[in-house]
């Protein structure tokens, strides 16, 4: 007689597919929020793919910003490592390595607690200075599948090339299943600039579509990312207000902002025509509705803007990585944006504004440049999740 009681797993696959997929993403984001914000977009894409998918994301950012809540996805914050001028991480309190042996035991505590299936850490391998190592092989150990994933340009090919010999990506081929490439060759192939040890998965670039809105010509978004070193962009987007009567801006400070110029002391004319922003859930909505676009050039904001379909014009920082300016040229040769430095003239950039702003169409598929990285993320991620060694 057929027993009425449910089928029970009895092979640890068939117990794994019985239960919701599991994955960690971990960043060592400090004070840019460029890494945290790529996870929880793929992190939103593996929950479009499975509801029942249980994520968690591990970072290092001091604030949390709007779009970091979201009620299917765990954060556990560990001690921000911020980067000087200099290069160098440092905690704001902490010494250096007590912070990194916190980030390591709280790192190992969400993979105990949390037992995934996939663990993706973003840009280091090991953490900033090799607090994840230990983590990551337990949770090889057990079964978990282990990626890497890399933004489009990381820096200056000789300043990778020379991290990649160090300790900090020792065996990353023989621990890590899979290096996931947030770009595509067309603006930086990882192999034959840097010298990378493994071959990746040219995903696209991860960047949250823009909703469908009506677009104002005479709108100007300024933007610079997290905003602790925007005030030069802020300022030219204040003096393109003065010099334009026509163009309205809105300035986006960002969560790190701390030196915004004093906008109350405006002639009331160019005051009424800004307006400020503390904080944004990403800026594709905004970049949607705005006619142009000044900005610095960090990953996320910038393909934000085009795809809104926007060329915009990028003011990009070129210390203590060139990694800005490396992708602004690079996007300006490829005729998806225009480039000028910090400091340039109010009058040199009113000038590109007077020029038609939008990207024909086609102009990104023509370039090579695809903006799905979030979803071809999620399925390989969701792939190896199933495929995880017992």
């Amino acid at each position: 007689m057929p027993s009425s009681r449910a089928a029970v797993p009895t092979t640890p696959a068939a117990a794994a597919a019985a239960r919701p997929p599991r994955y960690l993403f971990s960043s060592h984001d400090g004070y840019g929020l460029g890494h945290v914000r790529r996870n929880t977009l793929v992190a939103r894409a593996l929950l479009d793919l499975d509801p029942r998918a249980e994520v968690t994301l591990v970072t290092g950012v001091r604030v949390k910003p709007s779009w970091l809540t979201d009620p299917g996805i765990e954060v556990v914050q560990v001690p921000s490592l911020l980067k000087g001028s200099d290069g160098a991480y440092r905690h704001a309190s902490l010494p250096f390595d007590e912070a990194l042996s916190e980030r390591n035991v709280l790192f190992r505590a969400a993979l105990d607690t949390h037992r995934p299936d996939v663990v993706v850490v973003d840009r280091h391998p090991y953490g900033v200075a090799g607090e994840l190592r230990a983590g990551l092989e337990a949770a090889r150990a057990a079964g978990a599948r282990l990626v890497l994933g890399l933004r489009d340009v990381l820096d200056e090919p000789t300043r990778v090339r020379h991290e990649l010999d160090g300790a900090g990506w020792h065996d990353v081929a023989g621990l890590f299943d899979d290096v996931l490439v947030y770009g595509e060759r067309v603006l930086c192939d990882h192999e034959v600039e840097y010298g990378l040890p493994v071959i990746p998965r040219y995903c696209g670039w991860v960047v949250e579509a823009p909703p469908p809105v009506d677009r104002d010509p005479d709108l100007l978004a300024v933007t610079a990312g997290g905003g602790g070193d925007g005030a030069e962009v802020f300022t030219l987007g204040i003096d393109l207000v003065r010099l334009l009567p026509g163009l309205r801006a809105v300035l986006v400070a960002g969560p790190y902002a701390q030196a915004l110029p004093a906008v109350r002391s405006l002639p009331a004319d160019v005051l009424a025509r800004i307006e400020l922003r503390a904080d944004a859930p990403g800026c594709g909505e905004l970049f949607a509705t705005a006619g142009s676009v000044v900005q610095m050039a960090g990953y996320n904001s910038t393909f934000e803007s085009l795809a809104a379909g926007l060329r915009p014009v990028l003011v990009p920082r070129r210390s203590p990585r060139r990694e800005q300016a490396i992708r602004a040229g690079r996007l300006s040769a490829l005729g998806l944006a225009d480039i000028v430095d910090e400091g340039a003239p109010a009058d040199e950039v009113a000038w590109m504004l007077r020029r038609p702003r939008s990207l024909p169409s086609g102009a990104l598929d023509a370039a090579g440049v695809r903006l799905d990285g979030a979803a071809r993320a999620a399925a390989r991620l969701a792939e190896l999740a199933r495929a995880r060694v017992a």
